[in-house]
């Protein structure tokens, strides 16, 4: 764990692998770490920001250090349910990638245990993980627009759209849920920890 600062008041923790961002993201979240208001995990790191009032950056990546992300549950209680037509434009792409048959890529997309990792790319998406992880390339060439509510695949990760906005992922479905909404409390539907399980409606 390498820790080092990012600005003024910005801690950034680089990690070996997602699982080692996953154990200590938990721990931040068990652990409350004086000075530290904003933890963001990422795929291979998470950023701290800090309390630009509160005690110096070098105690707080001291108290980081001590931390043992090994004694943490990565995920949360909390179930998000998605109900998903498996309808989408690269179905059949994935079918030919994988070798499985379309009844096979739904069963194992809904039947696999899915856990929101991190947050990026746009407000409101997750990146999902699983332990049954399929490796899927993104498109060659990206789409211009990718539709709100488009269920997508990219390499270890499955992820649903919040917003129409460009992509390269693998379309295997659409939802009709609201993944983000600036109204709401919290705004964001899929935050890191959360168990997402998707249900078909085809």
């Amino acid at each position: 764990m390498n820790v080092r600062r990012a600005g003024e008041s910005a801690l950034l923790v680089e990690v070996a692998d997602l699982g080692s961002v996953l154990a200590l993201s938990a721990a931040f979240r068990d652990e409350a770490i004086e000075g530290v208001l904003e933890v963001v995990p990422a795929a291979r790191t998470v950023l701290l920001l800090c309390d630009p009032d509160a005690s110096s950056l070098d105690a707080v990546a001291d108290s980081v250090r001590r931390i043992r992300p090994s004694d943490h549950r990565p995920w949360l209680e909390e179930v998000v349910e998605i109900p998903v037509s498996y309808d989408g434009p690269d179905t059949e792409d994935v079918v030919s990638l994988t070798g499985m048959s379309r009844q096979q890529l739904i069963d194992w997309h809904t039947g696999a245990t899915w856990h929101v990792a991190f947050s990026g790319f746009a407000p409101g998406f997750g990146y999902l993980v699983t332990d049954d992880a399929r490796s899927i390339p993104r498109k060659d060439t990206p789409r211009t627009t990718v539709p709100a509510g488009s269920v997508g695949l990219a390499g270890e990760f499955s992820g649903v759209y919040p917003r129409a906005s460009p992509g390269g992922w693998q379309l295997i479905g659409r939802t009709a849920v609201t993944l983000l909404d600036v109204a709401a409390d919290p705004p964001t539907l899929l935050r890191p920890g959360i168990e997402v399980r998707f249900v078909d409606q085809t």
